[in-house]
Parts: C-alpha cells; sequence; structure tokens
C-alpha cells in the first residue's frame, strides 16, 4: 500500500537519499556526531543545581518495629 503526501510518494523516491549520502563513508561520523550530542545534553542536565552529580541523598525511612505473635 502506498500513499502519497502533497505530491510525494515516499515508496518511489526515497531510495534517493542514499545517491547524495554514502553510509559507508558517513555513518561512522554521523553516529560520532550524535554520541557527542548525547554526552553534552547529558552532562549539562546533571550539571543542574540540585539534580544529577550533587543531588541530595534521599531521607532515611524508618523501618517499622517487627510484629511478634502472640505467645499462647
Amino acid at each position: 500500500m502506498s500513499f502519497q503526501f502533497m505530491g510525494y510518494k515516499p515508496a518511489e523516491n526515497d531510495y534517493k537519499i542514499w545517491l547524495v549520502v554514502n553510509p559507508a563513508k558517513w555513518l561512522i561520523p554521523t553516529l560520532v556526531a550524535v554520541l557527542a550530542i548525547a554526552l553534552m545534553i547529558h552532562f549539562f542536565a546533571f550539571s543542574l543545581e540540585g539534580l544529577g552529580w550533587s543531588a541530595p541523598a534521599p531521607a532515611a525511612v524508618e523501618a517499622a518495629p517487627p510484629q511478634t505473635a502472640p505467645a499462647g
């Protein structure tokens, strides 16, 4: 089943990107760029005040006392 969007037929035209972009040459640089962006975003998110690296530890919750079975 093929669909058309504003005169564009993806099933007939999507292969053309590979005539411009050679994946053998550009796959690794693209993945490295995506990894670099992901690392920058994570380091920024972890550097926010009160979050990430410097987040305070959650308060300890006191355990309930153990229940003993009635003697008898």
